[in-house]
């Protein structure tokens, strides 16, 4: 649109120029009619001018009408493209706008869906509140939910809607009024316009109506378009205020809402803090849960109503737009019917031309004619015709004339010429334009790379941003450089307006040349061409600008995101090098951990040097004390010392395996810290090699984008050559114009035409001037962006350099992490030595142990071998010293064995030592990398935290409704894993208290038999206590099945939940949206209390879990309690074993009738147990008939499990005990047979302590009823839990009943609403009913519901009572029986008045007792309490963590509410931005205005003048000035009012964006303060949790104290014993006087077994109702059975993998003692291979022997060789003479003179000699040789040569043969191959045994054969050729070789082909050499 405007501002310039050449021309032709006039009346005078004139008109008239006619049709066509472009431009607009529109209603689709979504968590979260609330809130939170979505949707649909309609619609209407109004401007121009043609032709055909009712229509037209401007600025105000109301009522509604919210959420702190019943705050939550309900419902109602009135708007609205569209629809006719008219006038005008140049041809013709007929003489006739015709041709030029004021051929020419400079302007300021949008490309390329390449070049973006501003403002200032070049070329254009009149005057004076105009048209459609294709190019400039601005806003997008990517880099740099920091202070750790630990282990080490020292120290003293037994006493005070040293040893060797598992610990955290590390460097990695790629990928598109550019940078350098091509061409084809012209004329009849051709001409040169700088600016623009280019490389150069020095980073980085890992490695190796020596040192322990147990055994033995030496005679003595000595060399060998034992301790000391300095270094490297650890993860959180606000705001709504979702089904499956983890818990603590209690019971040292009793019974209660968590497991699985099953059924519900909210999703995208709002808010109802149901079962299941923990702790507490009274049963044990020691074999009787009583009493004790059971069965019986028909409840299932687990834990106990005694029964019987003979002596003191122990008996048996008494109350109290128990298991299922009820009414409620929607009745009507008698029922169920809690209330209540009572009367039964102890214990004082002591004794272990039982019990109580205190905190937590998710939940809205003010913001920005745009276009056009006013006042001055020149009858186009003058006035003023009320406007938007920012700050501050309320709240909750840490610590404390106190009595209690002990002495004493009393309390005895009688009767009776129990529980055991086989198999499966493991240990050590066998087999393997190297030794000794021998054979043999060879080098062989004779003539004759210097040699003539010889003549040696050589075969001797012999003498028989076969070895033929493989050294076995011929004649055969085996050249003559052939093998028989024939022996070669660098001379010298 930007070119369109500068084409119309060009034109109103062009037209106001137009218009003062149009006045200049007027008074032109008004002088040239004047002078026309003047001329007439001289018309007699001259006749020729006249019809020279006439023709002149008609001419120029003729050229006039065709040049009108073609720039008519010229701007008929541009009109017709304007409108094509605006009808485009309108129907992308409604596209645009239709998409809008869908994107909206998307938007509000999922707003609605995104607050549906958030009022169901809302009413999940306010269904999960306390459950005492639940039946109330089921009433009570219906409608708030109801009423809350509808309003929340409309209101934010309507908002956003609205506002973006508005604005919309605001935008299209400013648009079309715009559109509207430059059509009015341009149809009153050409009214104008024609109104002057019609006036002018007023006097031929001018209606005067129609003139007036084209007035009355332009009048209407002018009138409805003010009336629709004020419509539209009014609904701009009215939409406006009604935004600015809504904006404000829906802050107030945020704000209400929000303080609702802050009261609720003091309410509920204030009710946490209380603490107090639900009860008391029942009512007050009801209260203002009904106040909420009202206040929701007032809003609902006020809601509904505003959603009336907004919809009522909306109508009016749509109404408003309907009648503006149908307004413009008129508009449209008229403008189309006055087309119409246009086109007719049009058509009128062209025919009335027509007409006209027909009569002026006529007219010219005849004028020529009689111009033709003068000369010969005319007559008057003529002559009258001829004035006559004059006279009419005058009437035509005047009315021609007036025609032709407004459309002259000069004005068009102007017109054209105007046309083509703007044109070429606005192309050449594109084309700059362009190139300035390339440079700010390439320099933006070149700043992105920058970017990417330097992150800490933010101050050279800074720069070259303002760089960019500066080049900004310069291009403005080229701007309105370019807009004062355009003034001073239309300054020039007015002069040439002015030579163009002269150039007029002097076309008058060529009138007979313009037949020949028609080029000049050719030529101005050349032009008119060359401007359309220049329009195109511009269009096309056009284009690629916007292009290249789209292409300027994706580089700006990329350079963002290379920023971002960037900044991430950095993050993960310093995250990187924080971990590797941490690991490095992690190592540190480690190590300096590794090095305490060493160093302890080494002190370790020292003290069991120390110890073993000690120990040795202690066994001589041993043996001494043995050699001394009278130091008895002495000696036993060191053994107690000792005992005590080996215990403080064994305490630290505990310390020291408690710090391995410490070290242990450290080092797998350590292991774990690594692998998290290594997993994040690999997701580092991962994440550089994405941003890797990315960069890559933004480099590869910013390459293409610079090739696009340098594309489309070189198309525009050819299309400018093209065009510079065209002008050339134009330029030439203008001069051949003018040069043919000036040929066709005189160039006297030419000067003016010439020289404003050569004016155009330097207008031309001047252009193409221009058009070079543009070129060599486009050129040094292309330098410029080919440096920016380079630059760009240069930077993409660095950024590969940064990545490389990244990678490499990153790769130290991972050599740290290596070396860290390899750190590691050699901590575990440490840690693995010490586990080893952990075990060895507890190894040792064991000995040490075996060694305490024989030093007490050599105790006992020394003792005895003391009595037996006081007892035994003389004559056994020497047994004794034979025991004696035995003894001594059985301490000897302790002896040595515990010098082994120190030193291997000292040894594993310095081992440990060792490792507690590794340890302590890999601790403190540990510590450093935890440290940077802590640095990267601070630096990290501060990054994240930045990244986190970025995207918040960037995140869309449509993610944040997929969170909610999540969230949802988030929450439903941590409420699921909840459920689980909490049974998990308990099993696992019950798990760990069984363990603690184990551990407990195994730290006991005793003696042999009691140690072996102690492990059978620890065995046995292993194996119970698997039973128990068997049993545990059992029904925590049973407990997990139903929770499973209640959970599956909860599933289930939300999943058709989940369906049917889709299936209302889809109802709400359709039509029928109202009659389903309806129907989802009923069923919403219906949900929210299904909902309530469901989490009162879920609160319901967690209180029986917690329940069941709290008993499974006080079944833990029996156990302890229990095991504690086991623990003193057998300390009494001890202290009656040592008695018996002390007081020997008279005591054996008494603790066996002891022993017998106590089991009677145990016995006793199993038929109260039975009791017990019966009463168990009862109540089973009776909980079995009063619940349903589904079988027992589950909580007495627990109970009585639990029961019959105690009942069994007791028997077995007893059992134990049982056998206990009976051992040590056996122990004494065995014992008694050695001391028979003193109980016979004895017998009467036995017999007094068997009374006194019956006595004793009596007042045990005493404590014991006691014990029973105080069972059967705790017996009794568990009949009351049970029937507790019992009453609220019939609550629960009441509840269920009445949930059942519920769920029933909820789908009739559901089924009532479905109605209302199917029937065709109005909405309010059918909605109302229904919900008001399904209210009143559910108000009736509810006080039902209600009555029945009350009730149950009351029995809760009554059942307390009975408690109470029951307590308060076993107190008294307690005091009761505590009053008859008393009296009975003064009447025995009577009695007894000497056992008074004892008697205080037993009173005060009662009283121990009895305190000790009562603090137990308040303990438990207290423990009890102090569960429950912990469970309310824990909902108490799990409420405030529910309300926090609430808070952080109103924080996400609030959040998103700021999103949308922000959004709503930024569109007020856009909004003002547009009204700015517009506010420039109204400047704009108030310019334009101006300038016409200007030119009109110009046109005003023009005709004043003209009227005053003018006569008569031009008052009417003065008028008609005026009138168009005064019009245009008024539309200034129009123009005026609108830019007025558009500065309205802008104040206006810009007091609302202050009044949004204002709002938004407000918000802000909410948000803060909303933000401190969390971190308030999430304080109080640290809070809460540190009080009930405090508390359980404090709990912990007191159970320590408490156990500290138990430890205090027990020992009093054995101080007791102790003094009972000694009274019982004294009273042995005094027996004698008390037998009398004995006789009383015998009495009763007699009593007591009476009543024992009448107990064992009730057993029977007990024992049948065990039989029955039995019954019962052997279904429930068959079942368990099955749960504990399944456990057994599990713990066999286990111990069969430990098996497996020892297995495999016990295999490697197999191999580790193989390896060492193999290793001891390799030592006797070299210790034979030592001795077998000796005898070789030896016979080497003896070789050299045999050697030295053989050496000197041989010196004898070379000393022979030696004077053979003297003895045979004077003489020559005749054999080789003879083959040197015959090879001479073989030879080619050029070479014959070296066979001859050779057998020159061979003869011993000299070198000079032999070549005088030769040169003398060459022929007469061979005559001379053939005269003298003949045949004669002699024998030569066959001497092979060895090769220590050739190198003795220089001129040998063997150097001349080397020469002669050189000479044989020049080629003629190619050679053969020739193996040297085959052939034998002379060295070989063979050759040294037998050097026979017959060898070598076998190897001459094989030459013979293959040619290839054997080369005779390089071996000796002896191996090669043999001389002599054997007798027997030839066939020649026996001779010599070198006589026969050559291709019978010997083999015939062909010459080899010997380079001359390696000749076969050379290698027959090497050989020789050798």
């Amino acid at each position: 649109m930007a070119w369109l405007r500068s084409f119309g501002s060009g034109l109103g310039q062009s037209l106001g120029h137009v218009g003062g050449s149009l006045a200049s021309l007027s008074g032109q032709i008004s002088d040239f009619t004047k002078d026309m006039l003047m001329e007439d009346g001289a018309a007699d005078v001259d006749a020729n001018l006249p019809n020279a004139g006439g023709k002149d008109i008609e001419t120029l008239q003729a050229v006039f009408k065709s040049e009108n006619d073609r720039l008519k049709n010229r701007c008929i066509d541009l009109e017709e493209k304007i409108e094509v472009s605006e009808l485009q431009l309108k129907q992308q607009c409604t596209s645009y706008r239709n998409q809008l529109q869908q994107k909206e209603v998307e938007i509000s689709h999922l707003k609605a869906r995104q607050i549906a979504l958030q009022d169901q968590l809302l009413k999940l979260q306010s269904a999960a509140q306390p459950v005492a609330q639940s039946v109330h809130s089921g009433d009570v939170q219906v409608p708030a939910t109801t009423a809350s979505s509808p309003f929340n949707y409309g209101v934010s649909h309507h908002a956003t809607a609205f506002h973006d309609d508005d604005f919309g619609d605001i935008i299209s209407s400013q648009q079309e009024i715009n559109r509207l109004s430059n059509e009015v401007l341009r149809l009153e121009y050409e009214v104008g316009h024609w109104r002057h043609i019609a006036e002018g032709q007023g006097t031929y055909n001018s209606d005067p109506n129609e003139i007036c009712k084209l007035q009355n229509i332009i009048k209407e037209l002018k009138q409805n378009r003010s009336q629709e401007i004020d419509d539209h600025q009014h609904e701009m105000s009215v939409l406006q205020n009604a935004h600015q109301q809504k904006l404000a009522e829906i802050s107030r509604r945020h704000q209400e809402e929000l303080n609702d919210y802050k009261e609720q959420i003091e309410e509920l702190e204030s009710l946490l803090q209380g603490g107090s019943g639900v009860t008391v705050t029942d009512h007050s939550n009801i209260c203002e849960m009904q106040k909420t309900i009202e206040a929701l419902q007032t809003e609902k109602l006020g809601s509904t109503k505003k959603i009336e009135e907004l919809e009522d708007k909306i109508k009016d609205i749509n109404k408003t737009l309907s009648s503006a569209e149908n307004d413009r629809d008129m508009l449209r006719r008229e403008q189309e019917r006055l087309s119409v008219e246009k086109r007719q006038i049009l058509e009128q005008c062209e025919n009335l031309k027509l007409e006209l140049q027909s009569s002026a041809m006529q007219h010219s013709d005849t004028v020529a004619e009689e111009g033709r007929a003068l000369p010969q003489g005319f007559c008057v006739e003529e002559v009258l015709r001829l004035q006559r015709a004059l006279s009419d041709a005058e009437n035509e030029i005047m009315r021609l004339n007036i025609l032709n004021k407004d459309n002259n051929l000069t004005e068009d020419n102007m017109k054209l010429k105007m046309r083509v400079q703007v044109l070429e302007k606005e192309t050449s300021l594109l084309s700059k334009e362009k190139e300035e949008l390339q440079i700010s490309l390439s320099k933006l390329s070149n700043e992105y790379e920058l970017v990417k390449s330097t992150p800490a070049r933010d101050m050279s973006l800074d720069s070259e941003l303002h760089d960019l501003r500066l080049n900004l403002e310069a291009k403005e200032q080229e701007l309105n450089q370019s807009i004062t070049e355009k003034e001073t070329l239309i300054a020039e254009l007015e002069e040439l307006d002015k030579q163009n009149q002269e150039a007029t005057k002097q076309i008058i004076l060529i009138k007979d040349q313009l037949s020949k105009q028609h080029e000049g048209e050719s030529t101005i459609r050349k032009l008119k061409q060359g401007l359309d294709e220049e329009q195109r190019r511009v269009c096309q400039l056009e284009d690629d600008k916007i292009a290249i601005i789209k292409e300027l806003d994706v580089q700006k997008e990329k350079l963002a995101q290379s920023e971002l990517i960037l900044n991430d880099l950095r993050l993960t740099k310093q995250k990187l090098e924080d971990k590797v920091e941490d690991l490095a202070d992690q190592l540190s750790k480690s190590q300096k951990y590794n090095l305490s630990i060493q160093e302890e282990n080494l002190e370790f080490k020292e003290h069991i040097r120390q110890n073993e020292a000690e120990l040795s120290r202690f066994r001589s003293e041993l043996t001494q004390s043995l050699k001394q037994v009278s130091d008895s006493h002495f000696k036993d005070e060191l053994l107690k010392e000792r005992e005590g040293e080996v215990r403080n040893l064994k305490q630290n060797l505990v310390e020291i395996e408690e710090l391995n598992e410490n070290f242990k610990k450290v080092a797998f955290d350590l292991r774990m810290e690594n692998e998290k590390l290594v997993l994040g460097c690999n997701d580092l990695r991962h994440k550089l090699e994405d941003s890797i790629a990315e960069k890559n990928k933004i480099s590869l598109e910013k390459n293409t984008i610079v090739e696009t550019l340098k594309r489309e940078k070189e198309q525009v350098e050819v299309e400018l050559c093209q065009a510079e091509k065209r002008l050339l061409e134009e330029t030439n084809k203008y001069k051949q114009a003018i040069e043919e012209l000036s040929a066709a004329h005189d160039t006297s009849a030419f000067p003016a035409e010439y020289e404003r051709l050569l004016q155009l001409s330097q207008e031309k040169d001047i252009e193409i001037a221009g058009l070079k700088k543009n070129i060599e600016q486009m050129e040094s623009d292309h330098k410029e962006t080919k440096e920016v280019i380079s630059s760009g490389l240069e930077k993409q150069k660095q950024m590969i350099q940064l990545i490389n020095e990244k990678e490499t980073f990153i790769k130290k980085l991972k050599e740290e992490n290596s070396e860290l890992q390899e750190e590691l490695d050699k901590c575990s190796q440490t840690l693995r030595k010490n586990e080893i020596l952990r075990q060895t040192i507890e190894e040792k322990d064991r000995s040490l142990g075996a060694m305490k147990e024989e030093n007490n055994h050599l105790q006992e033995e020394l003792e005895r071998l003391r009595e037996e030496q006081s007892r035994a005679l003389p004559v056994a003595e020497p047994k004794n010293l034979d025991n004696v000595t035995e003894l001594e060399s059985e301490v000897s060998q302790l002896n040595i064995i515990k010098d082994h034992l120190e030193e291997e301790v000292k040894h594993h000391q310095k081992i440990i030592e060792d490792q507690h300095q590794s340890k302590m270094q890999l601790l403190q490297s540990l510590q450093e990398q935890k440290k940077e650890m802590d640095e990267l993860k601070y630096q990290h959180e501060q990054i994240s935290i930045t990244h986190t606000q970025l995207f918040l705001e960037k995140d869309e709504e449509i993610k944040n409704l997929q969170k909610t979702v999540e969230q949802i089904k988030s929450q439903l499956h941590e409420e699921r894993q909840d459920i689980q983890t909490e049974n998990s818990d308990s099993f696992q603590e019950t798990k760990v208290q069984s363990l603690n209690i184990e551990n407990g019971s195994e730290k006991h040292d005793l003696s042999k038999a009691e140690t072996e009793r102690l492990v059978k019974g620890i065995k046995e209660r292993e194996l119970e206590i698997k039973l128990l968590n068997e049993k545990n497991i059992s029904l925590t699985k049973q407990i997990d099945q139903l929770s499973k099953d209640e959970v599956g059924k909860l599933t289930q519900i939300i999943q058709q939940k989940d369906l049917e909210i889709k299936t209302l999703h889809a109802r709400i995208s359709s039509a029928s949206y109202t009659q389903d709002v309806v129907y989802l808010q009923q069923q919403l109802q219906a949900y929210v209390t299904e909902r309530e149901q469901v989490l009162a079962v879920l609160n319901e299941k967690t209180r029986e879990n917690s329940q069941l923990k709290t008993e499974n702790h006080k079944m833990m507490d029996v156990i302890t309690a229990k095991e504690a009274a086991l623990i003193k049963l057998q300390d009494e044990n001890k202290k009656l074993f040592t008695r018996l020691e002390s007081s020997g074999p008279d005591m054996y009787k008494e603790t066996v009738q002891n022993l017998s009583r106590i089991i009677r009493e145990k016995d006793i004790e199993i038929d109260a147990l039975s009791q017990k059971c019966q009463t168990l069965l009862v109540v089973l019986q009776t909980s079995s008939t009063g619940s349903e028909v589904g079988g027992v409840n589950s909580n007495q299932f627990e109970e009585l499990l639990q029961e019959r687990d105690k009942l069994k834990q007791q028997v077995k106990k007893m059992e134990e005990w049982k056998q206990q005694v009976m051992t040590t029964v056996q122990n004494m019987q065995h014992e008694s047979g050695q001391l028979q003979e003193e109980l016979i002596k004895l017998q009467a003191q036995v017999l007094v302590d068997s009374d006194h122990n019956s006595k004793l008996q009596v007042d045990y048996t005493g404590l014991i009823q006691n014990y029973e008494q105080n069972e059967t109350k705790l017996k009794n109290f568990g009949q009351e839990l049970a029937q507790v128990q019992h009453s609220i298991g019939q609550l629960c299922n009441t509840k269920d009943l009445l949930l059942g009820k519920l769920d029933i009414i909820s789908p009739q409620l559901s089924a009532g609403s479905s109605l209302p929607s199917q029937s065709g009745q109005p909405l309010g009507a059918s909605t109302s009913a229904p919900p008001t008698e399904s209210s009143q029922l559910l108000q009736l169920e509810i006080e039902e519901l209600r009555k029945l809690l009350q009730e149950k209330d009351a029995t809760i209540k009554t059942l307390q009572e009975n408690n109470h009572r029951l307590s308060d009367s076993i107190a008294a039964t307690s005091e009761l029986e505590r009053k008859e102890h008393e009296q009975t214990d003064s009447e025995i004082k009577q009695l007894k008045e000497k056992q008074d002591v004892l008697q205080n004794l037993l009173k005060e272990k009662d009283l121990l007792i009895k305190a000790k039982s009562d603090q137990l019990l308040s303990s438990n109580e207290n423990f009890t309490n102090k569960v429950n205190e912990n469970e309310l905190l824990r909902q108490a937590v799990t409420n405030l963590k529910e309300r926090i998710l609430n808070l952080e939940m109103d924080v996400s809205k609030l959040k998103e509410e700021n999103e949308k003010i922000l959004k709503t913001s930024k569109r007020e920005e856009t909004e003002y931005q547009a009204l700015q745009e517009t506010n420039i276009k109204f400047s704009m056009m108030l310019r334009e205005k101006e300038f016409e006013c200007h030119s009109m006042k110009e046109k005003a001055l023009a005709l004043e003048q003209l009227l005053k020149e003018k006569e008569e009858g031009k008052t009417g186009e003065l008028n008609q000035l005026l009138n168009t003058v005064k019009s245009m006035q008024e539309k200034t003023v129009v123009f005026q009012q609108e830019r007025d009320q558009v500065v309205l406007a802008l104040k206006q938007k810009q007091m609302e964006n202050s009044a949004l920012q204002n709002e938004v700050q407000h918000l802000r501050d909410k948000e803060l303060r909303l933000n401190q309320e969390l971190e308030r709240l999430r304080n109080h909750l640290l809070e809460s949790e540190d009080s009930y840490t405090r508390e359980a610590l404090a709990a912990e404390d007191r159970e320590a104290k408490l156990r500290k106190k138990v430890t205090i009595l027990e020992e009093k209690l054995v101080s007791s014993s102790n003094a009972m002990e000694n009274a019982s002495h004294q009273a042995s004493v005094q027996v004698e006087s008390l037998q009398e009393q004995l006789n009383m309390v015998s009495k009763q005895r007699d009593e007591t077994a009476l009543q024992l009688s009448v107990a064992r009767e009730q057993v029977k009776q007990y024992a049948v109702s065990l039989s029955n129990l039995q019954m019962v529980l052997e279904h429930f055991q068959q079942e368990e059975k099955a749960m504990y086989s399944a456990e057994l198999e599990k713990q066999k499966q286990l111990i069969d993998e430990w098996k497996k493991k020892s297995e495999n240990l016990e295999e490697k050590v197999l191999s580790l003692q193989e390896r060492l066998n193999e290793a001891n087999a390799a030592l006797d393997s070299a210790s034979r291979l030592t001795e077998q190297l000796d005898l070789k030794e030896e016979q080497i000794e003896e070789l050299k022997k045999q050697n030295d021998l053989r050496q000197e054979m041989l010196d004898d043999a070379q000393k022979k060789l030696m004077n053979l060879v003297n003895s045979t080098e004077g003489k020559v062989d005749k054999v080789l003479m003879r083959n040197l004779f015959i090879g001479y003539f073989h030879t080619p004759k050029h070479q014959r003179p070296e066979v001859l210097r050779l057998m020159g040699s061979i003869l011993g003539i000299k070198k000079e000699e032999m070549e005088q010889l030769l040169h003398e003549d060459q022929g007469g040696v061979t005559r001379w040789m053939s005269g003298w050589l003949g045949g004669g075969s002699k024998s030569v001797p066959n001497t092979p040569l060895r090769p220590n012999h050739q190198s003795v003498l220089n001129s040998s028989f063997s150097e001349l043969f080397v020469k002669f076969l050189e000479t044989e070895s020049y080629p003629s033929v190619p050679p053969p191959k020739l193996s040297v493989y085959d052939m034998k050294p002379l060295d070989s076995p063979g050759r040294k045994k037998d050097l026979n011929l017959s060898e070598s004649f076998k190897d001459s055969a094989k030459s013979k054969a293959g040619r290839t085996d054997v080369n005779p050249f390089l071996a000796p003559r002896s191996a090669a050729v043999p001389l002599i052939n054997p007798s027997g093998l030839g066939p020649g028989g026996p001779g010599h070789l070198l006589l026969k024939p050559m291709s019978d022996v010997l083999p015939t070669f062909t010459p080899l082909p010997v380079s001359p660098d390696n000749s076969a001379g050379v290698v027959l010298k090497g050989l020789l050499k050798q």
